[in-house]
């Protein structure tokens, strides 16, 4: 296999193969030719990974990506505006769906690929693996940090603030590293399910608990007040980045759908999945977040589970506890996964339940989630750490590398025909919004945690201040 011999493999055909007996045994014949390339081959003996349907690829799929970015959404609607935010919810929603073809008909494509790191290494060698390599531990440690922030923010909603924070983050650590220490994405799926529908219904009884309120929580209870609504807002290029940054990486992990694709049983069907979760993804972003911000205005909390008042803010974290919970696992899950498989690619180890196998397994999960709790506590305010992670690591690994990828394989269509020439220059340009998007998002977002820092809404690093209050 390409990454672990260190050549490169060409893609390979996929192309359907011609009706008739003859067809149906060539077509038999590509199938197993592809499955030979797999990362994780079908086996009796030690771990079977291969063991994901669609269906269960689908859940996993929609669990990845409706997690805790859609409870920043709606304070970033508050700096767009409705319409600017609803447009940026939508068209973000479509580029990541379109990128995530791309990856998943490269994975396809080249079916030894098991992370985005080794598409890397095809297109562009070692040192493009190794880039790619750090962006995606780095992305995934940071989306980890999410969690655990989120999962701390809902114990000391619950305690009313009974403990001190670290300690709080330090319990959210623990639970998500145990749960992340499943090895295999289908003993995984039963959480997949629940933490779906309790981040789900956790959000469904905010959205029902706003419309009830004659005014926000958050606001003055007497006298007049200023919404903040507005359709049309006028923000600074700083702030108007760090939202749009926010709502892309909502929908950008589709890197992590990879991994999963390598434990499908079949992974062709994978478009299946992805479709049905973008799909429902968008309908619940929008619907959501429009509603809350409708009602909530300016006075919108962050993470937006607290806009309701406090009642309902324990209710509804109390129900997403489990739904935090995996999201973390998840995130850690997959990064803690390419680690793992880096290390024992093409050794004995990596399907057989040896004590390296289980040392290699245990000690990626473990000390990733260390580092995911440093940075948890050291940049613990949600929306700024969820915005620096897609600035930083997935607008380069869901906008530019997918373009590179397809202008790999399609480089031909640059002396095409002249729709094959525009798809062509269509991919240079995703390649160059994701440098523009990395770029201007993390100078944008390192300026709001500074201005943040400063006017005191970010406390001290491992500070014990309750982080749940409210935040605009």
């Amino acid at each position: 296999m390409a990454a672990a011999n260190g050549t490169k493999n060409e893609k390979l055909d996929i192309s359907p193969a011609a009706p008739g007996s003859d067809g149906a045994e060539a077509a038999s014949m590509k199938e197993a030719e592809l499955e030979s390339h797999e990362v994780f081959l079908k086996t009796e003996d030690g771990v079977d990974f291969r063991n994901v349907s669609w269906p269960r690829a689908t859940i996993i799929f929609l669990k990845i990506i409706f997690a805790t970015g859609v409870l920043s959404i709606p304070t970033a609607m508050y700096t767009l505006g409705a319409l600017g935010g609803a447009l940026s919810v939508v068209g973000w929603s479509f580029m990541n769906t379109y990128t995530a073809v791309i990856q998943g008909n490269f994975k396809t494509r080249h079916p030894e690929c098991h992370s985005l790191a080794d598409m890397g290494y095809t297109v562009g060698g070692a040192w493009f693996r190794e880039v790619i390599g750090i962006l995606y531990l780095v992305a995934y440690i940071l989306c980890t940090g999410s969690g655990i922030v989120g999962l701390s923010v809902a114990f000391n909603a619950l305690s009313d603030h009974a403990a001190c924070t670290v300690w709080w983050g330090f319990l959210s650590f623990v639970i998500i590293t145990a749960a992340a220490s499943i090895r295999t994405l289908r003993n995984i799926g039963w959480l997949t399910w629940v933490g779906f529908f309790s981040i789900f219904i956790a959000i469904l009884v905010v959205v029902i608990g706003v419309t009830t309120l004659d005014r926000p929580a958050a606001a003055p209870q007497e006298g007049n007040f200023e919404l903040g609504y507005h359709v049309i807002a006028y923000p600074t290029f700083a702030a108007g980045m760090t939202a749009t940054a926010t709502i892309f990486v909502s929908t950008a992990g589709t890197s992590a759908f990879l991994p999963v694709i390598s434990e499908m049983r079949n992974p062709r069907e994978y478009k299946k999945a992805l479709y049905i979760c973008m799909s429902l993804v968008l309908a619940m972003y929008l619907s959501f977040s429009l509603v809350v911000y409708r009602w909530c205005g300016g006075w919108v909390t962050n993470p937006s589970l607290g806009s309701a008042g406090g009642t309902i803010k324990k209710v509804s974290y109390g129900i997403a506890l489990i739904g935090l919970a995996v999201s973390g696992c998840l995130y850690q899950h997959v990064a803690a996964k390419y680690l793992f498989v880096r290390i024992l690619r093409g050794t004995k180890h990596l399907q057989s339940n040896t004590v390296t196998h289980w040392v290699t397994w245990l000690g990626c999960t473990i000390s990733l989630g260390v580092v995911a709790f440093i940075l948890a506590e050291a940049i613990a305010i949600f929306n700024y750490l969820i915005a620096l992670t897609g600035a930083v690591c997935f607008a380069p690994m869901a906008i530019t590398i997918p373009g590179i990828l397809w202008l790999h394989d399609f480089s031909e269509y640059r002396r095409g025909s002249a729709w094959q020439k525009a798809q062509y220059y269509f991919h240079w340009f995703l390649v160059l919004l994701g440098a523009f998007i990395c770029v201007g998002g993390t100078y944008s977002t390192i300026l709001s945690i500074k201005n943040a820092y400063d006017s005191g809404v970010i406390g001290s690093a491992f500070s014990c201040a309750d982080n749940s209050a409210t935040t605009h």
